[in-house]
Order: structure tokens, then sequence, then C-alpha cells
């Protein structure tokens, strides 16, 4: 595994999250806001991890889709408890608990590591083990 590669486009994965999901709260659709950004991070994260493994496996890298995928999730998860959870968590009555034991986180960590998977084996995966048969 490329460590600097994957640590930077997990990077960018999160920072894209974030900006996404705190962009859902300018455009009310559901009553329940918070409801609404978790809906909505859960849809348009899969598209985003989604290019950050078309990015990683640009270079004809062929570490397996579930490392990927967890490595990912694991550095989002740093950032969270590290940026996320102080600065927009625990200020209004939050805390580390209800966020990491939240449905949402753990459904949102499962779609990162499903996604880069699925990207493996789609793309990686059969593409380098192909056979042409003449």
């Amino acid at each position: 595994m490329k460590t600097v590669r994957v640590i930077s486009i997990g990077l960018i994965i999160w920072i894209i999250g974030v900006s996404l999901y705190g962009f859902s709260y300018y455009v009310p659709i559901l009553e329940n806001a918070e409801q609404q950004a978790n809906i909505w991070l859960s849809i348009v994260i899969i598209p985003v991890v989604w290019l950050g493994a078309k990015l990683y496996y640009g270079k004809n890298i062929d570490t397996h889709g579930l490392r990927v995928g967890l490595t990912f999730f694991i550095i989002s998860a740093i950032l969270d408890a590290l940026i996320t959870v102080p600065f927009t968590i625990l200020p209004y009555g939050g805390s580390y608990y209800d966020f990491f034991v939240d449905f949402g986180f753990w459904f949102i960590a499962l779609e990162f590591i499903a996604t880069v998977t699925l990207y493996w084996y789609l793309k990686v995966h059969r593409e380098r083990n192909t056979t042409i048969e003449y």
C-alpha cells in the first residue's frame, strides 16, 4: 500500500464529505436538518469514495480494496475525532460517544469499505487478471 497516497486521498475524501455535509444545512428540504445532512452524506459519499479509489488505483497499484477502504475510513474517523467532534458536536451538547455509536456513522463506514472493495473487484482485479484468448 502506498501510505502517503492513501492518507492524502483519505484526507481529500474527508474534506469533501465534511464540506458536502455542511452544505446540506443550507438547502432545507426536511424539517430535521441533522437527519437531512446524514441522508445527504450517505448518498454523496459513494461517488466521492469511488473517485478516491479511482485516484488511488491510477498508478498500477493492486492493494486489495478492503484494505484501502478500511484505511480511508480509519483516516476519516481519526479526523472526525480530532476535528469534527470537538468543533461541531461538543459545543452543542453532544459527545464522542454519541457521535461514534450513531447508526449513520457506521452506515457510512460500511459504504466506505464496500465502495472501495467493489471498485477494486470491478476495475482493478478484473482488468489485471483478464487474459485474452485467441
